[in-house]
C-alpha cells in the first residue's frame, strides 16, 4: 500500500501518459523558453453540444487535459504551449466508424496573472480510426504567446471544439477549471524585444484562430495557407434517371505558390451507403469553382477516382478536389462552389447550385494569362486529385435513435454522388 503513494508512482504515471501520447500521434513540442518544461494534468466537468438541428442531445462528461509549458521565461520571449487530451468528454456515437485523420480539435487556453490573454490552440487533423462507440482520440493542440510582463503567468484550459465530418461539437467547462501550468516570467533585456537566439518555429505557419473566416490577405506576414469557411450549397442534379436535389456543405482552401494558388475543395458531409458493388477507378468528381469580386471566370478542380472497390452497403465519399487558380485581377477575389460533375460507370451526372455562397476571399495580384474574363475552366488547370482528408462525423455520444437522425441530415449530400450510381441500379434502389 505504501508503494502506491511513494514518489515512484509519478514516473509510472508519466510512462502511461507517454503511451497515451502515441495514440494521438503527436509529440511534446516546447517553445522558446530557457527554463525546463513542466506538464500538469487537470480534469473538469464539460458539456458538449452538437450542431443545432441534428436532433442529438448535449453530452455531459469529464475532460482531462495535460498542458505543457516552460517553467521559466523572460519578457520578450514567445513561448509555445501544448494542450494534450488524455480524455475527451464524449465518445463517437454508434453511427459510423470514423476513419483515420478525420477529426480536428481547436480551443482556447486562458492566460492570467502577469498578463491576460486567450491563446488560440489548434491541433492537426490526426487520429487513429475510431470505431462506433469508441473513445474520441484528439490530437495535441499547440499555441504561442508573446510575453509582455514579468511575474507569474497561469495557464488554464477553456472551451474546445471538435470538428468531424464538417460538423462542430462545442465542449464548454461547467465548473471552475484548475490552472494547468504556471510560467515564471523574468524581466527581459528591453521589455518586448525578443532575444534572436530564442526565436523558434515549431510549425511552418502560425496556428489559425478557431474562429472561422473566409478572408485572407497577403499582408499577414507572408501567409501562404488560406482556409475558407464551410458553406451550405443547394444543388439540383440532372442524371439519366431524372432530377434530384441535395444540399451539401463545402469548403474551399488555398495555398499560395508564387503568383498562383493551389485550390482544394472539400465536401464536409458526403458519406452514403453504396447501393451495389462499385469497382475501383469508376467514380470521379470535378467542379468549376466560381470566381467573383475583382476576378471573373472559374477554376477547374477534380478529385481522384475511388482507389479501391466499394462494396454494397459501404460508405461512399466525395474526395478532395484540387486545381490551380491563376488570378486575372488585382483586388479582393472570391471563390464559391460551382457546377459539380460526377462521372460514374460510364455516365455523367451534372449538379448545378440553386444558389451559391462565398467560401474564400483572397487578396490577389493579376497574373499574365490569368482567369479574369475567362469562361468555364479558364481559371486554371485541373489537379491530380487531393490526398488530404475530409472530416468525420461529430462526436456526441448520444443514443442511437438520435444519432441516426443526425446521420440522415449529414448524409444529404449522398444524392450528389448517388445520382450517378443509382442510375444503374433501379432495381436495387427500389428494393
Amino acid at each position: 500500500m505504501r508503494r502506491r503513494v511513494t514518489p515512484a508512482a509519478g514516473p509510472r504515471r508519466a510512462g502511461a501518459a507517454g503511451a497515451a501520447l502515441a495514440l494521438v500521434g503527436a509529440g511534446v513540442v516546447l517553445g522558446l523558453a530557457a527554463g525546463p518544461a513542466q506538464a500538469a494534468e487537470v480534469s473538469f466537468a464539460t458539456r458538449c453540444v452538437p450542431p443545432a438541428g441534428v436532433g442529438l442531445d448535449p453530452v455531459n462528461g469529464t475532460t482531462k487535459v495535460e498542458v505543457t509549458a516552460p517553467a521559466t521565461a523572460k519578457v520578450g520571449d514567445e513561448i509555445t504551449v501544448v494542450w494534450k487530451f488524455t480524455q475527451a468528454a464524449s465518445k463517437n456515437p454508434n453511427i459510423i466508424d470514423l476513419p483515420a485523420n478525420s477529426v480536428q480539435p481547436t480551443g482556447t487556453l486562458k492566460a492570467a496573472g502577469a498578463q491576460s490573454a486567450d491563446i488560440a490552440m489548434t491541433g492537426p487533423r490526426e487520429n487513429p480510426a475510431i470505431p462506433k462507440g469508441g473513445d474520441m482520440v484528439l490530437s495535441d493542440m499547440k499555441g504561442t504567446l508573446k510575453l509582455t510582463a514579468a511575474g507569474e503567468l497561469t495557464l488554464t484550459p477553456g472551451a474546445y471544439t471538435v470538428n468531424a465530418m464538417g460538423t462542430n461539437t462545442v465542449c464548454t467547462p461547467t465548473e471552475t477549471v484548475p490552472k494547468a501550468a504556471t510560467v515564471t516570467v523574468a524581466q527581459g533585456n528591453g521589455t518586448s524585444t525578443p532575444d534572436p537566439t530564442d526565436t523558434p518555429t515549431p510549425t511552418p505557419t502560425k496556428s489559425p484562430s478557431p474562429s472561422p473566416t473566409p478572408s485572407a490577405t497577403e499582408s499577414s506576414g507572408g501567409q501562404t495557407d488560406f482556409t475558407g469557411k464551410a458553406v451550405s450549397i443547394p444543388y439540383t442534379c440532372q442524371s439519366p434517371l431524372g432530377e434530384k436535389k441535395a444540399t451539401s456543405e463545402i469548403q474551399i482552401n488555398a495555398k499560395k505558390d508564387g503568383g498562383s494558388y493551389g485550390i482544394t475543395v472539400q465536401f464536409k458531409n458526403s458519406p452514403m451507403d453504396s447501393p451495389a458493388d462499385i469497382p475501383a477507378d469508376s467514380v470521379k468528381p470535378s467542379m468549376e469553382v466560381t470566381l467573383g469580386g475583382a476576378d471573373t471566370g472559374s477554376v477547374s478542380v477534380e478529385g481522384p477516382t475511388n482507389s479501391a472497390p466499394i462494396k454494397s452497403g459501404d460508405p461512399i465519399a466525395i474526395p478532395d478536389m484540387t486545381g490551380t487558380y491563376k488570378p486575372g485581377a488585382t483586388g479582393e477575389s472570391t471563390l464559391s462552389p460551382g457546377v459539380l460533375t460526377i462521372k460514374a460507370l460510364g455516365t455523367t451526372t451534372t449538379c448545378k447550385p440553386d444558389k451559391t455562397e462565398v467560401s474564400l476571399t483572397l487578396t490577389t495580384e493579376k497574373q499574365e494569362g490569368g482567369a479574369s474574363g475567362g469562361t468555364s475552366g479558364s481559371g486554371g488547370t485541373s489537379g491530380s486529385g487531393g490526398s488530404s482528408t475530409s472530416g468525420g462525423l461529430a462526436a456526441t455520444g448520444a443514443d442511437d435513435h438520435a444519432a441516426l437522425k443526425a446521420l440522415g441530415l449529414v448524409a444529404g449530400t449522398a444524392v450528389l454522388l448517388g445520382a450517378a450510381v443509382f442510375t444503374f441500379m433501379p432495381g436495387r434502389r427500389a428494393r
